[in-house]
Order: C-alpha cells, then structure tokens, then sequence
C-alpha cells in the first residue's frame, strides 16, 4: 500500500470493469459505520456533485482495490481516485475533506502530522471501526442524495 502508481493505470488493468474515471471516485468499506458514514455525509456535502462512491465489497470496488494492492476485505482500505491519482487510508480522507471545502478545509492540518503516525493513526481507527461505530448497509435503502454516486 502507498506505492506509487502512474495516474490512471486501472484503465491497463483487464480485471478493473470500465467506468468513468474522469473525475472523484471513492472505494470505502460498505459495512462500516464510520465509513458509511462519512459516505453519506461526502454525498449531502457534495455540492459540485464531483464524487461518486463505490463500495469494497462491488465488483468495481474489489477490482480498484486489488489493483492498488489493498485488500478489499481488510479495514485499511480506503481508496481515492483524484482524478486517476490513487490516495490511500488517512491521506485519502485528508483530500477529500478538503476538496470538499468548509469545514472540511481543517482536515488539511492533519497533513502537518508525518506519514508514519498518519498512517498509525488510520490503521487504529480502522481496526476498530466495528467496535467504535458499529457494522452497517451503506447500499441499504441509501438516501437520493447517496444513491447517485454509487457506482459498481
């Protein structure tokens, strides 16, 4: 996880279904309260409707994931496409509250902190993502505002 990858390099990737890439795309564990979550909180906060959300356990989600090395079934998974640059874990979200704007726009301190206890800190939180919000459906009965940015 972290290596670097050139930009848009799923779309060489036979095993990665053709989708449109060509903006803000999110993979985040479907099950996870704190995921869902936020998922449904980048949706409402989402006024430039720039992203579009799929979840670990879709085949398009499964398939970004293992091409970026990460292990869809893991909880450290996090993925963010920005426009074909991959983002991953706590750096991923860093980026996306911040393009997001608002409030969102603090998040971007969290960038002062080194990638190691970035890193630390989002496999903590993710371990225990299950204990600390619970387990969830994020695809069951999603809101309209979620429902046109899922894809896969």
């Amino acid at each position: 996880m972290g290596a670097a990858f050139p930009r848009y390099s799923h779309r060489a990737d036979a095993s990665v279904p053709a989708f449109d890439d060509s903006g803000h795309v999110v993979v985040v564990d479907g099950t996870c309260g704190v995921c869902s979550r936020g998922a449904r909180m980048l949706a409402r906060r989402d006024t430039r409707q720039e992203f579009r959300i799929a979840t670990a356990g879709t085949g398009l989600g499964r398939a970004l994931l293992l091409h970026y090395g990460l292990d869809p079934d893991a909880p450290d998974s996090w993925l963010y496409l920005r426009e074909g640059e991959a983002l991953f874990s706590l750096d991923a979200v860093i980026a996306v509250a911040t393009r997001l704007g608002g409030a969102g726009r603090l998040a971007a301190a969290l960038w002062l902190l080194p990638k190691g206890l970035r890193d630390w800190t989002y496999r903590r939180i993710a371990r225990n993502r299950y204990r600390i919000m619970g387990r969830t459906d994020l695809c069951a009965l999603p809101d309209p505002a979620l429902r046109k940015r899922l894809i896969g």
